[in-house]
């Protein structure tokens, strides 16, 4: 299709067909003439009807850029509620394989060691059955805060869903892992939990897996896992 030609309008033209502004609007812009002179409009055509159009437009581009702003920080908080665990402060399953894949980029590129520890609450669905999922929650998020307390602030903790939690060890062999997990189990073990008159404990299988070159966070998780089942089947 043709385009027919028509006579181009000048910047001045387009900006003093703009609509005047609000009545009662202050029309008083400290860079209305900065703003004017980038726009190509030479001082003789800055009349007081241009001035306003341009103060009305930049007004326009302020409030568009507060929206942006406003927008964005609505979509990392929905991040973070995508990303952390509901009932615990801690990372949920998705944020958790996150954090594990950007390690694991530190891993391949600086051959420095990292483990996953795998934690699994042994008879917890007794808890919940017997004194109720309030209680059950109780023992959730204090296990939370052992696992939270008793690591460093550059490893990572996250609830992988139900009673199954994952810790990451930054800078950590296999030796110095198991060392630890060990002590992170016999804490947990430690606590004590109060329902009416009752008082009862839980315990924790774990397993670990350290990362490997090649290693993609499903298999990780999967060869931790079963590193964590044979510890509990020990038990029994």
């Amino acid at each position: 299709m043709k385009i027919q030609d028509s006579k181009p309008v000048s910047a001045v033209q387009a900006v003093k067909r703009a609509p005047p502004p609000p009545a009662g609007q202050t029309a008083l812009v400290e860079n209305a003439g900065d703003s004017a002179s980038v726009m190509g409009i030479p001082e003789s055509e800055f009349t007081p009807r241009v001035r306003d159009a341009i103060m009305t437009l930049m007004q326009e581009v302020d409030r568009f850029r507060q929206e942006l702003e406003r927008a964005k920080q609505r979509i990392d908080h929905l991040e973070k509620l995508a990303e952390y665990d509901p009932l615990t402060p801690v990372l949920n399953r998705r944020g958790f394989v996150r954090e594990m894949t950007r390690i694991k980029s530190f891993v391949d590129r600086y051959n420095t060691p990292a483990a996953l520890v795998f934690f699994d609450l042994d008879n917890f669905k007794p808890v919940n059955d017997r004194f109720g999922h309030a209680a059950g929650d109780a023992v959730l998020l204090r296990v939370t805060q052992v696992l939270v307390e008793h690591t460093r602030d550059s490893d990572v903790v996250g609830r992988l869903g139900g009673d199954e939690f994952g810790v990451i060890l930054v800078n950590t062999g296999a030796e110095t892992a198991m060392a630890k997990a060990e002590k992170l189990g016999a804490t947990i073990a430690a606590q004590q939990f109060h329902s009416g008159a009752a008082v009862y404990n839980v315990t924790a299988s774990f397993g670990i897996h350290v990362l490997q070159p090649g290693d993609d966070p499903a298999t990780a998780l999967a060869r931790a896992d079963e590193a964590m089942y044979a510890s509990k089947r020990r038990k029994t």
